[in-house]
């Protein structure tokens, strides 16, 4: 009997005490997580309408001139138009490209996997060490630096390997089926992929648009070295914190937040569209 004891399975108030810690534990390191990723976003919220001259605790009330300062700033405005419309002009050319390059690839060609490789190599270059490339790039080449002239590409670059890696999926697992059907009923190729393929992918090119749209409008490190004169809000936000702190900063933060989660959130439904019409 002894032996069977020990042999037995841990009571049920033990395994149920031992499950009720589990879960309690799992609570604690969800709860810690998310305080870590979301505090300083509630904090940076709260800054911005704290009506003081520095930034920090304690709060001297509550205003929303720091937000009139910022839409009322020509430079600011001028900065968040730039990157608005370089994520727009990078998300539509990276998407076609990456689209381009999704649709070849479905085909066996010579070095393929190479090719692959080479372009998924600006996802695996540090941001720095891509700048002073770029940097080097444009300098022997006498460019122009600015937003579109020098910016324009790097974004380009920088955004395309993950719009491809967020098409490839999609388009990889299309049902060839359905366009040697259409093909078979006397379509040409570009009315196959007008009529066909591109109705059930349009969910996904949206969602990798948005995506690119986000990651140009965020990029700050490469486009440091190669926007000259010319500022993005990012490029412009750094500048502020250089020149100074001024008290509107965490107000700007908030806008620049706010526009790339707005994007995010097309994009994430748009996603999940396509999922669910896969």
């Amino acid at each position: 009997m002894a032996a069977l004891a020990a042999g037995s399975s841990p009571p049920l108030d033990v395994r149920q005490r031992g499950e009720r810690a589990r879960r309690i534990l799992l609570w604690l390191y969800a709860g810690l997580f998310y305080c870590f990723l979301y505090l300083p976003i509630l904090l940076l919220v709260v800054l911005s309408f704290n009506d003081s001259q520095t930034i920090g605790l304690p709060l001297q009330g509550a205003t929303l001139r720091w937000y009139r300062e910022v839409l009322g700033s020509p430079e600011m405005m001028w900065s968040i138009a730039n990157s608005f419309m370089l994520g727009v002009v990078s998300a539509v050319i990276a998407t076609l490209l990456a689209l381009l390059m999704a649709l070849g690839f479905r085909q066996e060609f010579p070095l393929k996997a190479l090719l692959m490789k080479i372009i998924l190599l600006p996802i695996l270059i540090p941001g720095i060490v891509g700048g002073v490339i770029y940097l080097v790039f444009f300098g022997y080449g006498e460019m122009r630096f600015g937003v579109w002239s020098s910016a324009l590409p790097v974004h380009i670059t920088w955004v395309l390997p993950f719009a491809f890696l967020t098409l490839f999926p999609r388009i990889h697992g299309l049902d060839r089926s359905l366009e040697e059907a259409a093909a078979d009923l006397g379509a040409r190729p570009f009315t196959v992929f007008r009529r066909v393929v591109l109705p059930i992918i349009r969910p996904g090119v949206v969602a990798t648009a948005m995506f690119a749209f986000t990651l140009s409008f965020d990029e700050f490190i490469r486009t440091l070295f190669v926007i000259g004169n010319e500022r993005t809000a990012p490029v412009h936000l750094w500048t502020l914190l250089s020149d100074q702190m001024a008290p509107f900063l965490p107000a700007v933060g908030v806008l620049i937040t706010v526009i790339s989660m707005l994007v995010s959130f097309v994009g994430f439904a748009a996603s999940a569209r396509a999922s669910r019409t896969g």
